[in-house]
């Protein structure tokens, strides 16, 4: 019974930070995945023919955007440690907005490489900051449930962005004579720059500044996290942080299980409108440009149910290595399960449960780094996997379009995907049975990480 008042002080602070923080950062997610996936959604309506594009150039357009975001991630999350969550998230916001906004008078193949890796440059540190920044505010028990709702906003962003995207470029020539495809990266590169005005005025850095947190839920808080900090292997700050994070095993182990996870989601995001543009010629039926952005949505809205549903159950049983490795087998097989269905219903179908199986492990997945590193390590490191995981990115786009350029189908390309799922299984389980070196425990398998 003495437990009970820090009990509902714990329950009260972290709702009120549920509610206050998590659905604004996971609105800016919205924003971000919209814009970087925006192109997906213009290649098959318009821009492809409009710029002469082959599918090995929309790749390659879809993905240099990883290689200006690699080359600034980490300096861009150890700037964030440095100088704040809020100003620094609050800058990327309105730095990217300004470039997602000039695509829309993009006029060459050589234009839309520039403006993509431009983008990237922009956009550089924003997830792990988001990640980072939740992980601040967060402790470790109640992480998986706090990220599985930020992480809602990126299956949700194409079951609202599809019809969205296919709306906006319905207004062709509508809006200052500007093509749909045009008129639709306008419109969604205004509510960037919007957000991150308000992203500097909204967000706080800790708790501690927290005005809507009671005396009570600062102190609970900031103490929790003070001591969990204490406990981490990471608590270096500056360079020997950052060492830290580079020399271990595990944050390399753990960008290559990421690495096939995001190697098959952009393979998913930026050609499955092109894929489903493709019906017609594959399947004899014909789709107007709403079905198709309806079509494009559908895998995504029973991913979030899973995602929410998947990671409730991370949460009450705390992350095991199956909640991560039995997604990445079950895509495994269900990637090129799809190329063998002979109904646009079925391969939808099969193309849905690679959806589910990719978001139920990717907020799971972000509980891990954080568990054993911190200050500067924990900067570092989270950067670091993802960008690894932002190389898939770029290898995944640029090798899906040229693969089926080279092959004449996209049978090739998803077996691929297939086989880096396959090895993001294997090394979690692998990964599982290695026992941490400052304490013995293991990663989450049957024991937890402490």
């Amino acid at each position: 019974m003495s437990h009970a008042p820090n009990d509902a002080v714990a329950a009260s602070a972290i709702r009120k930070v549920a509610i206050r923080l998590v659905p604004f950062v996971a609105l800016m997610f919205f924003i971000n995945y919209l814009d970087r996936t925006a192109i997906s959604f213009a290649a098959p309506n318009g821009m492809n023919s409009d710029l002469a594009l082959s599918a090995a150039q929309f790749g390659f357009a879809s993905g240099i955007f990883f290689l200006g975001y690699i080359l600034l991630e980490v300096p861009s999350n150890m700037a964030l440690h440095r100088f704040g969550a809020r100003k620094w998230l609050a800058r990327i916001m309105v730095s990217w907005g300004v470039v997602a906004l000039l695509f829309t008078w993009v006029d060459s193949a050589n234009g839309l490489y520039a403006l993509r890796f431009a983008l990237g440059v922009a956009e550089a540190g924003f997830f792990p900051g988001a990640i980072l920044f939740l992980s601040l505010w967060v402790p470790a028990r109640y992480r998986s449930r706090i990220l599985a709702l930020f992480y809602l906003a990126q299956p949700l962003t194409t079951v609202i962005g599809a019809p969205l995207a296919a709306s906006l470029i319905q207004h062709d020539g509508v809006f200052f004579g500007l093509a749909g495809w045009r008129f639709m990266f306008f419109g969604v590169a205004i509510p960037a720059i919007v957000m991150g005005i308000v992203a500097w005025f909204y967000l706080v850095d800790r708790p501690a500044d927290a005005r809507w947190l009671s005396v009570e839920e600062k102190r609970w808080l900031t103490e929790e996290l003070a001591r969990e900090s204490r406990e981490k292997s990471g608590g270096d700050h500056g360079r020997q942080g950052l060492k830290l994070a580079f020399t271990n095993g595990r944050v390399w182990t753990l960008a290559l299980i990421y690495f096939g996870f995001i190697y098959g989601l952009y393979a998913l995001a930026f050609f499955l409108p092109t894929i489903i543009g493709g019906f017609e010629a594959q399947f004899g039926t014909r789709f107007d440009l709403m079905q198709k952005g309806l079509i494009t949505a559908i895998p995504y809205l029973p991913a979030a149910i899973v995602l929410y549903l998947w990671s409730r159950d991370a949460t009450r049983r705390g992350v095991r290595s199956w909640h991560i490795a039995l997604p990445a087998f079950t895509g495994a097989v269900s990637v090129p399960l799809a190329l063998y269905m002979d109904s646009p219903a079925a391969t939808v179908a099969v193309i849905t449960v690679t959806a589910c199986s990719i978001f139920a492990a990717l907020p799971n997945f972000w509980t891990l780094p954080t568990r054993f590193l911190d200050g500067a390590a924990a900067a570092a490191g989270v950067a670091l996997i993802n960008t690894v995981g932002n190389m898939a990115g770029f290898s995944s786009s640029y090798l899906t379009g040229a693969l089926h350029d080279l092959t004449g189908s996209y049978t090739v390309p998803m077996f691929v995907v297939g086989g880096l799922m396959l090895m993001s299984g294997i090394l979690m389980l692998a990964i599982s049975r290695v026992p941490r070196p400052d304490s013995g425990a293991r990663m989450p398998g049957g024991v937890h990480a402490h």
